[in-house]
């Protein structure tokens, strides 16, 4: 039996006939722009919005909405938003213990995996934004929940905050075997840790799969840009990109990524191109080509190319 089910949750104007199951310790991502109904969708789960329609089960149990309890949520789940608080002028320990239910030993090792072991003695107004943001999340951790929620958990975090916050969630379904589903619409937060992405649009569910499949076959250019540069091919073109004849990509337009393209040597699958832009991002380098009327974004890792140079494009279906 699956550990949490949706079945036909609709929201009048934000959410329509979303239905899906996720397994024990599964790692959940949804993305999807602004206003898509990621956020709603999240707070259904945890019993803080009440469905129009359809119902949710933790573990074969019915989440109940705010219609339908006092004290709206569910002890087994866990919900972070991304406007977490403290209360002020309160040590971290204080913040932390009326919410405990475990072993000092237990709790010690939840704060450090939250990495806010040497924070206890701080007071909640000498913290930065990201240490509140896991002292918030290490406080909902040490109720025991069964089901993590985080609703945009690296947004407004500088790059430091957000490699440390990313090692926590790593660590959280890892080591404490706790099941997350992440909100997020920033891909390099989902592809590398998510064992299932869903895309929503407009309050649906448009696709599902494994980050390489959401990456590598998206369904349309919406799905296909929310995970980074593409290049979009019509069929008639492709076919002088092919380095073997017998590709399956031949009958409709297909979504190439940076990385699947190759600069070659001058060679029958190659088209001619020029470069009209240089963009550098330290290891590696994006180039947009113009050829034949197309506009290419190719991955480099030779940092010598400049505007200007022409070069010879094919696709490389190995990384198909």
């Amino acid at each position: 039996m699956a550990f949490l089910t949706l079945q036909h949750i609709g929201k009048v104007n934000t959410l329509y006939d979303v239905s899906f199951t996720q397994q024990a310790f599964e790692k959940i991502a949804i993305s999807g722009e602004t206003g898509s109904g990621k956020s709603t969708l999240l707070k259904i789960i945890a019993g803080f919005i009440q469905p129009d329609e359809g119902v949710v089960f933790i573990d074969g149990e019915r989440v109940k909405g705010p219609n339908e309890k006092l004290l709206p949520g569910h002890k087994h789940i866990a919900y972070l938003s991304q406007y977490f608080e403290l209360r002020n002028n309160y040590r971290v320990e204080e913040e932390l213990e009326y919410t405990n239910e475990l072993t000092e030993e237990e709790a010690m090792s939840i704060f450090k995996v939250c990495h806010i072991a040497h924070l206890l003695k701080r007071r909640t107004d000498q913290l930065s934004g990201g240490e509140k943001q896991r002292i918030s999340l290490a406080r909902l951790l040490i109720a025991k929940p069964k089901l993590l929620l985080l609703d945009e958990p690296f947004s407004n975090l500088d790059m430091m905050h957000k490699h440390i916050i990313k090692s926590v969630i790593h660590a959280i379904s890892e080591q404490l075997g706790i099941s997350c589903i992440l909100v997020s619409h920033d891909a390099a937060d989902v592809l590398s840790w998510a064992d299932t992405i869903m895309v929503i649009k407009d309050g649906k569910i448009l696709q599902t799969g494994t980050p390489k499949q959401i990456y590598r076959q998206p369904i349309n250019e919406y799905c296909a840009g929310l995970f980074g540069l593409y290049t979009l091919i019509p069929p008639d073109k492709a076919k002088h990109l092919l380095v073997s004849s017998n590709s399956n990509i031949l009958s409709h337009s297909t979504i190439i990524r940076p990385e699947q393209f190759a600069i070659v040597p001058e060679a029958q699958n190659a088209i001619s191109g020029t470069i009209e832009k240089v963009l550098f991002y330290g290891s590696f380098m994006i180039l947009d080509v113009m050829a034949e009327g197309m506009l290419l974004h190719i991955y480099a890792t030779n940092q010598n190319y400049i505007v200007g140079d022409k070069v010879f494009v094919a696709i490389n279906e190995d990384i198909f």
